[in-house]
């Protein structure tokens, strides 16, 4: 199965080159015009992710993210849901190395089999970066006006939250 592994990108690409001269595609020229479009994709999104970036430095730096998490601790502590995940539930929406940091920081407090850090463990992988690959993806279309897409994907984090903890739960009594 090693070999087999090892073999597997270098085969696909030669199965692509072979292809495209069976067909008489210049294949060079097609991978060079390709890779140009890409830089300028990269290109065209690189303000907006700057700005992104800017903003999720300012929120952690200035405290605002803690200042939430104490507000609204004892609201969701009734609900069910940990204190400590409250930072990582309005992080992962915006930072994903950010959100990684929270979660190995609930693994390092909690523990990984603690309810807190199964419940992040399930809210990490069952959520999205949501303001990240919304910048990137409307981004490189270069679509303006997001409509309903920010907050139908902000319903489905919140959607993320409240069901990662009822699922540890109902698998983890």
């Amino acid at each position: 199965m090693d070999k087999f592994a090892s073999f597997l990108v270098p085969g696909c690409v030669a199965l692509v080159l072979s292809f495209g001269c069976f067909r008489r595609v210049p294949v060079f020229e097609v991978f060079t015009q390709g890779a140009k479009e890409g830089l300028q994709n990269c290109l065209s999104i690189l303000p907006t992710l700057v700005g992104l970036l800017m903003g999720i430095s300012m929120l952690k730096a200035s405290g605002a993210f803690d200042v939430l998490s104490s507000f609204l601790a004892p609201a969701l502590q009734n609900l069910g849901i940990p204190a400590d995940l409250i930072p990582l539930a309005f992080m992962k929406p915006v930072s994903g190395s950010g959100s990684t940091a929270l979660l190995t920081e609930i693994f390092s407090s909690n523990g990984p089999d603690s309810f807190a850090g199964r419940v992040a463990s399930v809210l990490c992988a069952s959520s999205e970066t949501t303001f990240y690959c919304t910048a990137v993806y409307f981004g490189s279309i270069h679509v303006r006006n997001t409509r309903h897409a920010i907050p139908a994907a902000l319903t489905a984090d919140v959607a993320a939250c409240v069901f990662s903890c009822l699922t540890v739960r109902l698998l983890f009594p």
